[in-house]
């Protein structure tokens, strides 16, 4: 690996939907190799990164899973169902699926990626603060980009 994305995406202005920026501003250094992006809603950003080029994708986002508020989840993205679900590509609309299912299409998306999520509480109330069960995970979730991170930079991963 020499090139890793962590990319935070989310509204600050939209309660959980901030978890993305939160844990972009927690982060602390990246190794050498890994480059922190910090999109908010601006999908069409991290869509240029990769047409650039990288080896390994994080996305840190919230994400609606069933689970009780403040789940972290670690998971291979379903990028053939994200496929499935974009029709009309709108960049303005910054959810990882479409992006990820962009970037496929133009054939820039990395074999190694990995969605850093967490089950939100509230996205739909207007305001920066995180929910308390959100902002109880963001610590989880840091540290599973860092293990993540180190993992793929490690000599003689593949």
């Amino acid at each position: 690996m020499t090139r890793i994305i962590v990319a935070c995406v989310g509204n600050v202005l939209r309660g959980d939907d901030g978890f993305g920026p939160v844990v972009a501003s927690r982060l602390g250094p990246l190794p050498e190799g890994a480059e922190l992006l910090e999109t908010g809603i601006g999908g069409i950003a991290l869509l240029q990164e990769l047409m650039a080029g990288c080896d390994g994708l994080v996305v840190v986002d919230a994400m609606e899973r069933g689970a009780p508020p403040g789940t972290v989840f670690v998971l291979d993205p379903d990028i053939q169902a994200a496929e499935e679900a974009v029709r009309v590509p709108d960049m303005h609309l910054a959810n990882p699926d479409r992006v990820l299912a962009m970037a496929s299409g133009l054939g820039c998306l990395p074999e190694r990626r990995l969605v850093v999520g967490c089950q939100p509480a509230d996205v739909d109330g207007v305001g920066e603060a995180l929910s308390p069960e959100v902002e109880r995970a963001v610590h989880v979730a840091i540290e599973r980009v860092h293990e993540t991170v180190r993992a793929w930079l490690a000599p003689g991963a593949t």
